[in-house]
């Protein structure tokens, strides 16, 4: 009896919720795919290196309320309503609702959101106390996907992608004594989102990075260059740009180390040009030096911890302050393998990047999205190299303009965050697209022309796996190869594919004989510890077939041309909902060196062991 009461509550609630959405739904305004929004103002670009800012952490536990239904938008949730009569009831309420640690994803924290992909709303209450003549952000990190933000009742802006930061101006906004803060979170997939509909890893939704209000000065350092200029092991170009009403100051770069102290002064429009040559000691694997660098305006100052290294292509080889280097390379994925979860702290990239450093590693893929500053900035202390990627990842709409727009602001978001960064030597601007995609060479070609002059300190590359492979022969062949400095390819054969003959014997024939070549996927899946089945089968999941595939391959790089490096996918085992096998996957991807555990496979040995001799 009880069950039937309940399932005709549930009925008559979802023919009330369906008659309430015919009859309001229509009177909101829809702008495009951010669903329905009052207004959409765009997240203003971030100023770089927070680390060094004045800021108040917003981190800790947040209210929040799910919203599977999508009716919090109609509710009008920001204003949180309060009954004002006996008669008035408010269908919502932050107090009293679950909380969840911010940063991090609502999936692992919540079980009833395990798998869900939708709203989720977020409320987080300060103080805060502005002086008159300070201004003052809010910061995100990142959330995933689409972010509508409200301060006291008021929207202020909204934010399309899950993995770079955006900021806010609050100035005008904030209040004395309590604030409320509400964050709409959807992580729904979008047809034309970056990722699009499909995707191999687990979409973790929710404010994933640390959130910071940040105070500043009237005119403060918004963003600055400091790198060698390409080509070059002693000269700096660079500039510094401020922000605010009067921006033509006088600005001092020093670097304690060398003595070095510039004097400059920036022009109307806040930038300041910057010209020095220093006999820096290069930053590299063996020897990952940083200086500290000073930037003081009239009214700001920012320190920083900056590299100088060169990095470029000589010929078909890749050259590391003028000296050729050999990637060796692995894949990461943004994910705390033991727990789960989204990977967000200076604690998670010490636990992923060790173990990179750990199997022989100089260089880190980090697949397939720009991932958290900690794991930039652990890298660059750590003397690993960092492959950035954005995710434009395989099933992208290349036809649709607001793609276009999207890819453009995703990228110059990665660029800015993390142009000082001497660890990234590498930019790959799309994974596994295709030729026969409309306009997909076009696009990807175009944005390979902003990405050189956003930033020319890094080289660029398209991942492929369009290759064909018959008669033991590689032909390696796709459009994007004319505007990359480097042929990435992801191949699997022993896994998806059977060799064809002796691993030993492959030929190749690679388009753009003059490039370098960069195997940047490979391997198989195996369950650690599983002693099922035949070890020689692909269906056992049996380290010793893991292994195998591993040894062949080491075989056939020896046939390359012009191999530059290597990076099997992946590290560790991660979840991916496409993953289904109920004994061996359990919604992981089982290609991991190292099991969700961190257990070591078979395999690991096998790639340690090169990386050894390399």
């Amino acid at each position: 009896m009880k069950k039937r009461i309940l399932l005709a509550f549930l009925f008559s609630a979802a023919i009330q919720f369906h008659c309430l959405h015919a009859r309001e739904l229509p009177q909101l305004k829809k702008v495009g795919s951010m669903g329905f929004l009052a207004s959409a103002v765009p997240g203003q670009t971030a100023m770089i290196n927070i680390q060094a800012r004045k800021t108040t952490s917003l981190n800790g536990e947040w209210n929040v309320i799910p919203d599977p239904t999508g009716i919090g938008e109609w509710r009008q949730i920001w204003q949180e309503k309060k009954p004002l009569l006996k008669t008035d009831f408010v269908e919502y309420s932050f107090e009293g609702s679950t909380r969840l640690k911010v940063p991090g994803d609502f999936n692992s924290q919540m079980c009833e959101l395990t798998y869900f992909e939708g709203v989720v709303w977020y409320k987080k209450e300060f103080s805060y106390s502005l002086d008159k003549n300070k201004r003052l952000f809010v910061h995100f990190g990142a959330v995933n996907y689409l972010a509508d933000i409200y301060l006291n009742g008021e929207k202020i802006g909204s934010h399309e992608g899950g993995f770079t930061p955006f900021q806010f101006e609050i100035t005008q906004k904030i209040k004395p004594g309590q604030n409320s803060l509400i964050v709409k979170v959807d992580n729904k997939r979008l047809k034309n989102g970056l990722p699009g509909l499909g995707y191999d890893w687990f979409n973790y939704g929710g404010i994933t990075r640390d959130v910071n209000l940040i105070e500043t000065g009237n005119t403060y350092i918004e963003d600055y260059s400091i790198q060698l200029r390409k080509g070059s092991q002693k000269e700096v170009s660079g500039w510094v740009k401020l922000n605010g009403a009067d921006k033509q100051k006088r600005i001092k770069i020093k670097i304690p180390e060398l003595k070095f102290e510039r004097l400059v002064r920036s022009d109307s429009n806040g930038v300041a040009g910057l010209q020095f040559s220093s006999s820096f000691k290069l930053w590299s694997p063996d020897y990952p030096k940083l200086y500290k660098v000073i930037i003081e305006a009239e009214t700001d100052t920012v320190e920083d911890e900056i590299g100088f290294r060169n990095i470029a292509v000589k010929g078909n080889k890749v050259v590391l302050n003028g000296k050729e280097i050999f990637f060796k390379g692995v894949n990461i994925h943004e994910e705390n393998p033991g727990k789960g979860a989204r990977a967000f702290s200076k604690e998670d990239a010490i636990l992923l990047l060790s173990q990179a450093k750990a199997l022989g590693c100089n260089l880190v893929r980090l697949a397939h999205y720009p991932h958290n500053e900690y794991m930039i900035g652990e890298a660059e202390k750590m003397g690993l190299m960092v492959w950035s990627e954005l995710p434009v990842y395989q099933h992208i709409e290349f036809s649709d303009t607001a793609v276009l727009s999207k890819m453009d602001l995703m990228l110059k978001e990665m660029v800015s965050r993390d142009r000082n960064r001497c660890s990234v030597v590498i930019c790959s601007l799309s994974n596994e697209t295709y030729d026969g995609t409309p306009n997909r060479t076009n696009a990807l070609a175009r944005l390979t022309k902003v990405c050189r002059a956003l930033d020319s300190a890094r080289l660029i590359t398209h991942v492929t796996n369009s290759q064909s492979y018959s008669n033991n022969s590689f032909t390696v062949w796709d459009s994007l190869y004319k505007y990359a400095d480097i042929i990435s390819v992801n191949e699997y054969i022993g896994w998806y594919i059977p060799w064809q003959d002796k691993p030993e014997d492959v030929t190749w024939n690679v388009a753009f004989p003059d490039k370098p070549v960069f195997i940047s996927e490979f391997g198989g899946e195996a369950l650690f510890g599983n002693v099922i089945g035949p070890a020689d089968e692909a269906a056992s999941w049996r380290e010793e077939y893991q292994q195998q595939i591993y040894a062949d391959q080491l075989k056939m790089f020896n046939t390359i041309p012009n191999l530059c490096g290597v990076a099997p996918w992946l590290l560790f085992d991660y979840r991916s909902l496409g993953r289904m096998h109920p004994v061996y996957q359990k919604g992981y991807n089982r290609k991991g060196l190292l099991s969700e555990n961190g257990e070591r496979k078979m395999a690991w040995y096998i790639m340690e062991q090169y990386y050894k001799i390399k």
